[in-house]
């Protein structure tokens, strides 16, 4: 029963999220009149939120992977591939981006919706695909943190996959900025140099900070259960 949940939650969330990268490519274009920035140097790749529900969609297809040749035991002594770059994502990748990604931008919405959403982009960009791209991402990963257990690597690994993926971007939005002239974020546009480089450097301490918060998560929910499992796997050692 358990198993079958499993398969239904990851089909579900990997549909939509693959649906709303298809939807916002194919549909959601925005007259160059209305914004330069739309339609700028990258395209839809130059967003952030996009790149999350690519991964989120790429993550649960892993995750479908997983609940169909791989294992979602709590204690597993030699877990295949697919269970490893399964917990490995949701750590490193999708647990952190997700809820920066989300919490970010309802947070900036609530500012001044002007410096990251601005209203007339709600004639272009449907307000479900909003949720689904800003809202629905927090959901699906704080819920897959709740029904499966998953082994998080060293934290030392674990952020530095985080940070080179940030760092990574951060280079590209400095990419499209010097081949377009634009910035990717209209908040960026506001800020002097000095505060843009404080913006990028708390951005980039919020992000490992949900990492934490993320792994802190999993131990609370899954830590007993793991730590429980590898105390009988010793004394069936000794």
């Amino acid at each position: 029963m358990r198993d079958s949940l499993l398969i239904g939650f990851h089909v579900i969330s990997c549909v939509q999220f693959a649906f709303s990268v298809y939807y916002d490519y194919t549909y959601v274009i925005v007259p160059p009149t209305l914004s330069r920035m739309h339609n700028s140097y990258g395209g839809k790749f130059k967003f952030l939120t996009f790149w999350d529900a690519i991964i989120q969609a790429v993550y649960f297809f892993i995750c479908l992977l997983n609940d169909l040749f791989g294992t979602n035991a709590a204690n597993v002594k030699k877990p295949p591939f697919i269970r490893k770059l399964k917990d490995y994502i949701h750590a490193v990748l999708s647990f952190p981006l997700s809820m920066f990604v989300g919490i970010t931008f309802w947070s900036l919405m609530l500012i001044d919706r002007e410096l990251v959403f601005p209203k007339f982009l709600d004639a272009y960009f449907p307000w479900w695909l909003n949720h689904l791209m800003h809202t629905m991402i927090m959901v699906s990963t704080i819920t897959e943190t709740l029904i499966a257990p998953r082994t998080y690597p060293k934290r030392s690994k674990g952020l530095l996959g985080l940070v080179m993926f940030l760092l990574i971007y951060l280079v590209w939005v400095h990419i499209i900025y010097i081949k377009s002239g634009v910035w990717v974020y209209p908040v960026m546009e506001v800020l002097t140099l000095p505060l843009r480089i404080l913006f990028f450097a708390t951005l980039l301490a919020f992000s490992t900070t949900l990492y934490i918060i993320g792994e802190s998560m999993d131990n609370l929910v899954w830590g007993t259960t793991v730590t429980a499992g590898k105390s009988a796997k010793k004394k069936k050692l000794q």
